[in-house]
């Protein structure tokens, strides 16, 4: 297997960097970053997950870190990075000793960029790349191979957009967002009306816009508001092969697993975490920092935060409503059964012949 790029960190840096405190001697060249079980003499490990304790006497890292809670119960003599949050500052850690790889500045010969858009000097464009009419890439933005920008799309600063990524007309990339290949922002909404049988398309007028250092996975779609804008806010994280329907919004910092499809004009939290091919019905809303387990199925809004799960299997609407609000009187009818059951204890029981069925 080919060997990542890394940039090799003296300890005493790397722990500054990463906001650690540093326990040994500073003066380690750290050249990569291992689990505890294969970490060799130059690589710094974490411990943030109790269950991988059993490898930390034996480790052979250079460094480990980890909160202060376990350096404290750790004879060993290697050095320590200690944080609040050893996995955090591990990925802060594999950040700086894998840097994303700089393509150079400027446009590739065979990039067709409208006379009207305007680049940046330091941005980079790819090959066979297409920036549309009026459209703007900011400093230090890179637009892979193949991507299609089209008019009057707004790219800001330090952005990346990975290979074949397609961003339709007036949307709005913000500051550090990274679009992974085959995204695919601002399509149009699944608008249509009907009119004896037949479907009307309703243009759709809006854009999508997102805010900065969101990130998009691979082959995920963000369909362009049909009036209003689609908004995905700040800090937003969005895997791979996502569903995003028009005039949502997803609030900052929430995380949305892959296969996950949300219909059009939902409202999704701050903080909210959506699991892996959850389905969200269309118009509803979630409140902050709720969480919806993989495969549940949202019928209703969530006003309330907390981790919601469920999956009923396929039967007709109406039925399944009535199991519903039968199932929501579940535990008060095993309470009531069970209080019969204990009032009843020790009586004789009724003859046989007069169980009669109703």
């Amino acid at each position: 297997m080919a060997a990542v790029a890394v940039r090799p960190w003296k300890l005493a840096a790397l722990a500054e960097a990463i906001g650690a405190t540093l326990e040994g001697d500073g003066d380690i060249e750290i050249r990569g970053a291992a689990p505890l079980d294969r970490a060799g003499a130059n690589d710094v490990a974490f411990l943030s997950d109790p269950k991988y304790r059993i490898h930390l006497e034996a480790t052979q890292a250079a460094a480990v870190i980890l909160s202060s809670r376990e350096a404290a119960a750790w004879t060993g003599m290697k050095a320590r990075l200690l944080a609040t949050n050893p996995y955090a500052a591990y990925a802060k850690a594999a950040n700086c000793l894998y840097p994303e790889p700089q393509p150079p500045a400027g446009i590739h010969p065979t990039a067709a960029v409208a006379a009207t858009a305007r680049v940046a000097p330091d941005a980079s464009i790819g090959p066979n790349a297409t920036i549309g009419e009026q459209a703007v890439v900011g400093a230090r933005s890179i637009v892979g191979a193949g991507c299609v920008v089209g008019e009057q799309v707004i790219i800001g600063d330090d952005v990346r957009l990975h290979p074949r990524v397609v961003i339709y007309p007036r949307c709005v990339i913000g500051d550090r967002c990274v679009l992974h290949s085959g995204c695919v922002i601002g399509a149009d909404g699944f608008g249509f009306a009907n009119e004896s049988g037949r479907w009307l398309k309703i243009p759709q007028i809006g854009r999508v816009v997102l805010h900065s250092d969101v990130e998009i996975g691979a082959n995920t779609t963000i369909d362009r508001g049909a009036l209003d804008d689609t908004i995905v806010e700040e800090g937003a994280k969005i895997d791979n092969l996502v569903q995003i329907g028009h005039n949502c919004v997803v609030g900052a910092h929430a995380a949305i697993a892959g296969c996950a499809g949300i219909s059009g004009s939902v409202k999704i939290g701050k903080y909210c975490r959506i699991g892996g091919a959850a389905m969200i019905g269309g118009h509803l809303s979630i409140v902050d920092g709720a969480v919806v387990a993989a495969a549940t199925p949202i019928f209703s809004s969530i006003e309330t935060p907390g981790m919601y799960s469920g999956v009923y299997p396929v039967q007709l609407h109406r039925q399944w409503q009535k199991n519903a609000v039968q199932l929501r009187q579940l535990d008060t009818l095993y309470k009531r059964v069970r209080t019969l059951e204990k009032a009843l204890a020790g009586e004789t029981p009724v003859e046989k012949s007069e169980d009669k069925e109703d």
